[in-house]
């Protein structure tokens, strides 16, 4: 049984197959947001989020007769991100740059701790230290993991659903994120205060 946004989402392709341009501008307004902050999480980069998002949307008009009608759209607008994330992470290694973006900036200083009292420096430091080593933690993460981890987590995401995104089993979603969190707890166990990193 189809939920409601999905009935809409299916109209709303019908539409953009029979030439209804106002179709497009209901799907972008409708996925734009989610995707963007798929694609943030995923490169920690926000315009190249933006491009990723954009070129998404492109796709989706250029292949939009090539889509069945029984396509759940928001699969194949996240299978397709995920796959544009993945491609353009392995060119940026390849091609490593300087972001001109402050705010996209890996190297930039925490952002300024408002002066309260029950903060102490050394807690704010350790803070920012966990939070960098969080990013770090997610940033190296294979793609099948990192994928379930952030639509779960970050998009929340039925584990149905993400299993439409990348094309496996719920219990494979299941799997994946499992062996994603142990993952990261082994990366951060310092932090986490378990002594998964001794």
């Amino acid at each position: 049984m189809e939920t409601p946004r999905a009935e809409a989402d299916a109209a709303s392709l019908r539409a953009l197959q029979a030439g209804e341009a106002a179709a497009l501008d209901r799907l972008i307004a409708r996925w734009q947001v989610p995707l963007h902050e798929f694609a943030y999480q995923y490169l920690r980069n926000r315009a190249d989020a933006q491009e990723l998002v954009a070129e998404v949307f492109v796709r989706l008009y250029q292949h939009r007769n090539r889509l069945r009608a029984g396509t759940v759209l928001s699969g194949w607008l996240f299978a397709t991100l995920s796959h544009l994330c993945s491609n353009h992470q392995r060119w940026r290694r390849r091609h490593a740059t300087v972001s001109l973006d402050e705010a996209d900036d890996p190297q930039r200083p925490p952002p300024a701790v408002p002066d309260r009292p029950e903060l102490e420096p050394d807690r704010t430091l350790q803070n920012s230290e966990a939070l960098a080593a969080l990013e770090q933690a997610l940033a190296e993460l294979p793609h099948d993991l990192k994928v379930p981890l952030l639509l779960h987590h970050y998009n929340k995401m039925s584990y149905q659903e993400i299993a439409a995104v990348v094309d496996c089993s719920v219990r494979g979603v299941e799997t994946r994120l499992y062996r994603a969190r142990q993952r990261l707890r082994l990366d951060l166990g310092r932090y986490l205060g378990d002594g998964s990193a001794a």
